[in-house]
């Protein structure tokens, strides 16, 4: 009510003209005609009738997990008939305020029981129009109903829910509101105010990006023109000291005059690029490092194709690490290095420093360092329900033909994780507003994938991912040497995300624990990438620090101190007791070539 007594009523959405918004729609189409028939002419083959007929439309094997839920529901109807009716009761409750709303009460707190933080609905039309904020609610309750009914039913393993979760919220994600023409009111609003212009410029951009994917719809997420290697991204003054059919090895020229005794190594994951460490300048893990007095060299991985089939785990440690290790020496006297391993890198670096126990060279290596890294695959998350055996066959199957994963079926992978973020905001963006994707370094280098060879990736697959043999004693051997990773002494600093999709914290805290040396742990905030590369210049986010490393990863967090600000600091305070002496820097000299090299610019 208003001081005079009036009832003030909410903000409303101004419905389209129906005629204005055919005839935008209809000059879209008749606009757009001519590039959908130059698409049909030149893709509609029978070679591609082909390819889509082979499809699998069930990737994830879920068919299983929802027959055995349908039996569950048909054994217990009273449950899910009692979930059927508190959902009725919600539908009634959110449609009685929507009336309110509609006749002009407003209803603030019963707005309020549905997430207004969802970035999909953060134009203000989904709070203040009755319409647009009946629609979001309905779709909001409808898929806490779906989830709910999973949740509650009895007879169904962890397993099983967390796949049937996982497709669902897929779906979910997918019927968005947000997603549709005549359900979005920014679209809605861009159509009118353009004409349908949008409409035009987005079936342009969805045409060239099926172009792009040679028939594959391959959703453009950033300005690919914007970004050049050793221009913009990975600028970082190096020089490639050292090459191999696995890797080539960057050393970094120095940005002080003094220089710790102790070499850094930095080890990304070959499932990516080495550069997410070395954006643009003044997003850099590794140019920050140089500066802070670290000689760094880093690993960059070759992106390989079917004449590396057979490279093996072993190989990747053999012709990666060890390799460095000898090449590290050889470069600057120095016996002794600290290690630094990002996921897959780190996966790596343990099975290294367990190797190098039994062969009694642990002390090669002072100090290992491990950013978002499993050792216990137990708690993997997402990932593990792309992982059965009928999945890894299929993708064994796949990699017998090619040679290699492609990188293109990872991405696929990554992105079905993060669906709203990684796809359903771009198809908005670039095909209902018509708008060109934001130039984004960081997307830039998730759409640079990489391969996996055949041999190493089903070695992988099998003994981390589905059997975590990784973590039992002696549970895999690599150069005829059983792995045991509870033998490592040498001192580690584990840096977990909090929000990390791809390796959670929890089962990065619970490998940490598992090691009998001395370990520290770190909780930085955000996700597996942006917690991750988040330099202390922009003061974004926090992390959390705990001496103590008890069994339970909720009692180190309950016990945790928290720090505003990037981690990046506090592991420099940490590893200056392994960095040695200082030393007058020395010139670098000329390489193989410049940084960032040649392999990292192999596509895929």
């Amino acid at each position: 009510m208003t001081q005079n007594g009036n009832t003030e009523h909410p903000k409303e959405f101004k419905a389209p003209d129906p005629v204005a918004l055919g005839q935008a729609m209809l000059d879209a189409y008749q606009k757009a005609q001519p590039i959908f028939e130059e698409y049909v002419e030149k893709y509609a083959s029978p070679d591609s009738m082909e390819k889509f007929a082979s499809i699998n439309f069930d990737p994830m094997n879920v068919k299983e997990a929802y027959l055995d839920f349908l039996d569950q529901v048909m054994l217990k109807p009273e449950k899910f008939i009692e979930l059927q009716q508190n959902y009725m009761q919600d539908w009634m409750e959110l449609w009685q305020s929507s009336v309110s709303r509609f006749i002009g009460e407003t209803q603030e707190e019963q707005d309020n029981r549905f997430d207004t933080k969802d970035r999909r609905f953060k134009s203000q039309e989904w709070q203040e129009s009755a319409l647009f904020n009946f629609i979001k609610n309905s779709y909001l309750l409808t898929c806490k109903h779906m989830e709910d009914v999973i949740t509650n039913t009895d007879g169904l393993n962890d397993k099983q829910k967390e796949k049937l979760r996982f497709q669902t919220r897929l779906f979910s994600d997918a019927m968005s509101p947000s997603n549709f023409l005549m359900t979005n009111p920014d679209v809605l609003n861009e159509t009118l105010k353009t004409g349908g212009e949008n409409l035009v410029k987005g079936f342009e951009n969805l045409i060239n990006d099926l172009k792009r994917g040679q028939g594959d719809l391959s959703i453009s997420t950033t300005n690919y023109e914007a970004f050049e290697l050793g221009k913009n991204i990975a600028v970082t003054e190096g020089q490639v000291v050292y090459q191999n059919d696995l890797m080539q090895l960057i050393q970094y020229a120095p940005k002080t005059d003094q220089v710790f005794k102790t070499p850094l190594l930095v080890i990304p994951p070959w499932i990516n690029k080495y550069y997410i460490l070395d954006l643009r300048a003044g997003n850099s893990l590794i140019e920050w490092l140089v500066e802070q007095g670290h000689t760094v060299f880093t690993v960059s991985w070759v992106n390989p194709n079917a004449s590396l089939a057979k490279k093996t785990f072993a190989d990747y440690m053999n012709e990666g690490i060890l390799e460095s290790l000898d090449q590290i020496e050889k470069i600057t006297g120095e016996k002794q290095i600290n290690a630094m391993g990002y996921c897959l890198g780190g996966t790596l670096l343990a099975t290294t420093l367990s190797y190098l126990h039994t062969k009694k060279q642990e002390k090669r290596i002072k100090s290992a360092t491990f950013l978002t890294t499993l050792l216990d695959f137990d708690k993997a998350g997402d990932m593990k329900l792309f992982l059965d055996d009928e999945q890894i066959k299929a993708l064994e199957h796949m990699m017998q033909s090619q040679g290699v994963l492609s990188g293109k079926e990872l991405q696929r992978t990554f992105s079905l994780m993060r669906a709203n973020d990684l796809i359903w905001s771009f198809v908005v963006n670039n095909y209902l507003l018509g708008r060109e994707p934001f130039p984004f370094d960081l997307l830039y280098w998730n759409d640079d994938c990489t391969n996996m060879p055949a041999a190493m990736h089903s070695f992988y697959l099998r003994n981390m991912y589905r059997d975590n043999k990784l973590i039992e004693p002696c549970g895999i051997e690599i150069n005829d040497i059983k792995i045991d990773l509870s033998k490592i002494k040498t001192p580690c600093h584990f840096i977990s995300t909090k929000e990390d999709h791809i390796a959670p914290w929890l089962a990065t805290y619970d490998g940490a624990a598992s090691l009998n040396s001395k370990v520290k742990f770190t909780l930085a905030a955000s996700g597996h990438i942006a917690g991750v590369v988040n330099p202390p210049a922009k003061n974004k986010y926090c992390y959390w620090s705990n001496n103590d490393l008890p069994k339970d990863p909720e009692a180190w967090l309950e016990g945790a101190k928290e720090f505003e600000g990037s981690w990046w600091p506090y592991w420099q305070k940490w590893i200056v007791d392994y960095a040695g002496d200082q030393e007058k820097a020395t010139k670098l000299e000329k390489g193989l070539e410049a940084a960032p090299g040649s392999y990292v610019r192999v596509k895929g």
